[in-house]
């Protein structure tokens, strides 16, 4: 079989926001107690956080990180988790059925936050507080001084304001499990005046109105026309949340659920632009795809633990150990983002550490990548620039909810400033190789840089502290120069291959 992508410099999708590779941290299992924060650790710094952790998220290079939740902030008081830390209350998590000590909170985050080389993406309780709490987290955070709030920040000792840019206005308030749940037209109000009341106190920060939690929400998408009547005007993004998993074990199928994705997105685009006609509104609105990933693996088997017992913080919970075949979807959920990066602009893999995550930090040892780690930080590092619009013809396969599924699914990043044509390309076949030519136009000659390829025979292989046997490999080839290149990309394959442009 025979593939060809046809890559031209005069069309493209648009610019990546640096922040479309950003992740999550929640107070939800081990993410945040022996996950980014152990003290005692070999690798702790002199506040707790484990500096073997960091070093893997730089790795990743992560430009944001969402926190404190997800389902934890709906019930989450944050002075709760500010001054010296004797003095801070444990409280029950009902989210999760779990005690939160407070060990951790805004302070220690932040400097977690500076350590990597991210910035925040601070969530605020719209369900059960609001605006009043909101205006005060927002006044200690980005306020330099001179009212209670932010003189309580400095004698906290943190002189300087947080400066935070992006904020959320609560989490999944669609969902009826979310604590302080609310119908469409509530959490529009709700979310107007906060979102109102919070730019007063920092004009300069932009805002994330709560989308649909699910793609088969039943409010799904009246839910964004109905609270966008109330949000179109304050905020700056609306967000998305998706997982996807292999629950009857047909791989084809589950390779074909990035399409699922993209359906979401067009259908959330179609929803903000809708309300945008009904508005007159010159403004576009964006989106913030702050939850995706893969879970499935453990999930029915951590509902049944919550339900019986309150949980100590630090249980293992949501805890996935992906494979090869999960590396695979991630790099096509991946690619998906990129071809819609005129309209997604932040997106958040959920979670970082432990909790459905590419880091497992093992609580007192190591900290390894699992398989999905390797083509997020291929893409993160090379797939910064501009998305090209290519035309693919590929073979494809039938899929009983999707139809017709081309085998290969690809997109090109070129970095102008450094001079470099990315293309990222996922083989979907289990059983065939394909000849894979790749046709440039309008870029002058370009210089095969190097390529990599990520395979295994085994679709279950997992990685683990001790051995990495799922991970992108080297290939070496003859690096020619011209403006058609042919390769040929293994069955169930994640590649990427780099052009120097002349």
């Amino acid at each position: 079989m025979k593939a060809v992508m046809y890559i031209d410099a005069v069309f493209t999708v648009g610019s990546v926001d640096r922040r479309l590779f950003g992740s999550f941290v929640e107070h939800l299992g081990r993410s945040v107690y022996t996950g980014i924060y152990e003290p005692g650790h070999f690798t702790a710094d002199s506040k707790g956080m484990r500096e073997d952790v960091i070093d893997l998220v730089r790795e990743l290079n992560v430009p944001i990180v969402r926190y404190p939740g997800g389902n934890f902030v709906s019930g989450y008081r944050w002075e709760d988790g500010i001054g010296p830390v004797e003095n801070r209350p444990a409280r029950l998590d009902l989210a999760w059925r779990t005690m939160e000590p407070n060990e951790v909170g805004i302070d220690e985050f932040m400097h977690w936050a500076e350590k990597v080389g991210t910035e925040p993406l601070m969530a605020v309780n719209l369900g059960t507080r609001g605006i009043d709490a909101a205006r005060s987290l927002i006044e200690y955070c980005n306020l330099p001084g001179g009212t209670y709030w932010s003189n309580l920040r400095r004698q906290n000792g943190h002189a300087d304001p947080y400066s935070i840019k992006t904020w959320c206005l609560g989490n999944e308030m669609d969902g009826p499990w979310q604590l302080g749940h609310k119908c469409a037209s509530d959490y529009g109000k709700l979310a107007a005046e906060t979102g109102k009341v919070m730019k007063l106190v920092d004009p300069s920060i932009e805002l994330v109105s709560c989308g649909s939690s699910k793609f088969i929400m039943p409010t799904f998408p009246s839910w964004e026309c109905e609270t966008l009547e109330y949000t179109y005007d304050i905020a700056d993004y609306i967000s998305m949340h998706d997982y996807f998993g292999n629950w009857d074990g047909n791989t084809p199928e589950y390779l074909a659920l990035n399409l699922e994705m993209d359906s979401f997105i067009q259908t959330v685009k179609a929803a903000c632009d809708y309300v945008k006609a009904k508005k007159r509104s010159p403004k576009t609105m964006y989106i913030c795809f702050d939850e995706w990933n893969i879970w499935f693996h453990n999930k029915l088997e951590d509902k049944r633990r919550m339900k019986k017992n309150i949980l100590p913080a630090g249980t293992p919970l949501l805890e996935e150990h992906y494979t090869h075949e999960d590396a695979i979807l991630i790099g096509e959920l991946l690619i998906t983002l990129l071809k819609n990066a005129d309209r997604v602009k932040i997106a958040c893999i959920a979670q970082l550490v432990n909790v459905i995550a590419p880091i497992i930090a093992e609580k007192g040892g190591k900290a390894w990548r699992q398989t999905i780690f390797f083509p997020f930080q291929q893409v993160s590092c090379f797939g910064r620039g501009k998305v090209m619009l290519p035309a693919i013809e590929s073979p494809t396969y039938k899929s009983e909810r999707f139809g017709d599924v081309p085998y290969i699914e690809a997109i090109g990043v070129v970095d102008e400033d450094e001079g470099h044509l990315t293309v990222f390309a996922v083989n979907r076949s289990l059983n065939d190789d394909i000849d894979f030519q790749i046709e440039t136009r309008g870029f002058g000659k370009c210089r095969l840089s190097f390529r990599t390829e990520m395979i295994s025979d085994d679709l279950k292989a997992e990685n683990s502290a001790d051995s990495e046997k799922v991970r992108p490999i080297m290939i070496h080839e003859m690096r020619s120069e011209g403006r058609t290149f042919d390769f040929r990309l293994k069955k169930a394959s994640w590649n990427m291959i780099r052009f120097d442009l002349s």
